[in-house]
Protein backbone atom coordinates (compact mmCIF):
# COMPACT_ATOMS: atom_id res chain seq x y z
CA UNK A 1 0.00 0.00 0.00
CA UNK A 2 0.97 3.25 -0.95
CA UNK A 3 1.94 6.01 1.78
CA UNK A 4 2.40 9.31 1.87
CA UNK A 5 3.75 11.78 4.68
CA UNK A 6 3.66 15.56 4.18
CA UNK A 7 6.02 17.71 6.19
CA UNK A 8 6.80 21.61 6.05
CA UNK A 9 3.64 23.57 6.80
CA UNK A 10 3.34 26.23 9.33
CA UNK A 11 2.52 29.55 9.60
CA UNK A 12 4.60 32.78 7.62
CA UNK A 13 3.53 36.28 6.94
CA UNK A 14 2.25 37.81 3.39
CA UNK A 15 5.43 37.81 0.89
CA UNK A 16 7.06 34.85 2.55
CA UNK A 17 8.24 31.02 1.75
CA UNK A 18 7.70 27.94 2.75
CA UNK A 19 8.89 24.09 1.54
CA UNK A 20 6.48 21.14 1.50
CA UNK A 21 7.83 17.88 1.50
CA UNK A 22 5.87 14.63 0.61
CA UNK A 23 8.14 11.22 1.25
CA UNK A 24 6.30 8.04 -0.53
CA UNK A 25 6.76 4.46 0.95
CA UNK A 26 5.01 1.17 0.45
CA UNK A 27 5.08 1.62 -3.52
CA UNK A 28 7.70 2.64 -6.49
CA UNK A 29 7.64 6.29 -6.36
CA UNK A 30 8.84 6.55 -10.10
CA UNK A 31 5.80 4.62 -11.64
CA UNK A 32 3.40 7.57 -9.98
CA UNK A 33 2.44 10.82 -11.67
CA UNK A 34 2.11 13.06 -8.61
CA UNK A 35 -0.21 16.41 -7.57
CA UNK A 36 -0.31 18.86 -4.90
CA UNK A 37 -4.16 19.97 -4.02
CA UNK A 38 -5.51 22.01 -1.28
CA UNK A 39 -8.53 23.01 0.83
CA UNK A 40 -9.16 26.39 2.33
CA UNK A 41 -11.10 26.47 5.80
CA UNK A 42 -14.34 26.33 5.53
CA UNK A 43 -14.19 24.42 2.12
CA UNK A 44 -14.40 20.89 3.18
CA UNK A 45 -17.10 20.21 1.94
CA UNK A 46 -15.66 21.17 -1.62
CA UNK A 47 -13.29 19.26 -3.73
CA UNK A 48 -9.86 19.63 -3.05
CA UNK A 49 -8.23 22.18 -5.08
CA UNK A 50 -5.82 21.44 -7.69
CA UNK A 51 -2.07 23.50 -7.39
CA UNK A 52 0.29 21.67 -9.23
CA UNK A 53 0.80 17.85 -10.99
CA UNK A 54 4.12 16.46 -12.29
CA UNK A 55 4.87 13.92 -14.52
CA UNK A 56 6.61 10.77 -13.32
CA UNK A 57 9.32 11.31 -15.13
CA UNK A 58 9.50 15.38 -14.18
CA UNK A 59 9.39 16.12 -17.93
CA UNK A 60 5.52 17.55 -17.58
CA UNK A 61 4.38 20.19 -14.99
CA UNK A 62 1.24 21.70 -14.65
CA UNK A 63 0.16 24.65 -12.65
CA UNK A 64 -3.07 26.46 -10.91
CA UNK A 65 -3.38 29.51 -12.84
CA UNK A 66 -3.08 31.85 -9.30
CA UNK A 67 -0.35 30.06 -8.21
CA UNK A 68 1.84 29.71 -11.77
CA UNK A 69 5.17 31.99 -11.05
CA UNK A 70 4.86 31.79 -7.30
CA UNK A 71 5.06 27.57 -6.47
CA UNK A 72 7.32 25.18 -8.29
CA UNK A 73 6.65 21.70 -8.00
CA UNK A 74 9.29 18.88 -8.23
CA UNK A 75 10.27 15.32 -6.92
CA UNK A 76 13.26 13.43 -6.18
CA UNK A 77 12.64 9.25 -7.41
CA UNK A 78 15.88 8.61 -6.08
CA UNK A 79 14.86 9.49 -2.61
CA UNK A 80 10.63 8.91 -2.95
CA UNK A 81 10.09 12.33 -2.68
CA UNK A 82 8.33 15.15 -3.68
CA UNK A 83 8.43 18.86 -3.08
CA UNK A 84 6.50 22.01 -3.22
CA UNK A 85 8.52 25.51 -3.15
CA UNK A 86 5.70 28.36 -2.18
CA UNK A 87 7.05 31.75 -2.92
CA UNK A 88 5.46 35.22 -2.34
CA UNK A 89 2.76 33.28 -0.47
CA UNK A 90 -0.71 35.14 0.07
CA UNK A 91 -3.51 34.92 3.26
CA UNK A 92 -5.79 33.25 0.15
CA UNK A 93 -3.17 30.43 0.10
CA UNK A 94 -3.78 29.52 3.29
CA UNK A 95 -5.52 25.88 3.30
CA UNK A 96 -4.26 22.30 4.40
CA UNK A 97 -1.92 21.16 1.75
CA UNK A 98 -2.21 17.06 0.43
CA UNK A 99 -0.08 15.62 -1.67
CA UNK A 100 -1.08 12.73 -3.87
CA UNK A 101 -0.12 9.64 -6.17
CA UNK A 102 -2.27 9.08 -9.16
CA UNK A 103 -3.71 5.40 -10.29
CA UNK A 104 -6.05 6.30 -12.60
CA UNK A 105 -4.38 7.26 -16.27
CA UNK A 106 -7.99 7.84 -18.35
CA UNK A 107 -8.09 11.42 -16.09
CA UNK A 108 -6.47 14.59 -16.43
CA UNK A 109 -3.44 15.29 -14.09
CA UNK A 110 -5.43 18.33 -12.28
CA UNK A 111 -8.16 16.51 -11.60
CA UNK A 112 -8.41 14.66 -8.06
CA UNK A 113 -10.21 12.07 -8.84
CA UNK A 114 -6.92 10.50 -11.13
CA UNK A 115 -5.11 10.20 -7.63
CA UNK A 116 -6.11 6.87 -5.27
CA UNK A 117 -3.48 7.67 -2.59
CA UNK A 118 -3.28 10.86 -0.30
CA UNK A 119 -1.43 12.02 2.32
CA UNK A 120 -2.73 13.40 5.69
CA UNK A 121 -2.53 17.06 4.87
CA UNK A 122 -0.12 19.85 6.56
CA UNK A 123 -1.30 23.09 7.24
CA UNK A 124 -0.43 26.33 5.62
CA UNK A 125 -1.23 29.58 6.86
CA UNK A 126 -0.27 33.14 5.63
CA UNK A 127 -0.82 36.23 7.24
CA UNK A 128 -1.13 39.41 6.31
Amino acid sequence: QVQLVESGGGSVQAGGSLRLSCVVSGGTFSHHNMGWFRQAPGKEHEERGFVAAISRSGSKIHYEDSVEGRFTISRDNAKNTLYLQMNSLKPEDTAVYYCAADNVWTVPMINPSRYGFWGQGTQVTVSS
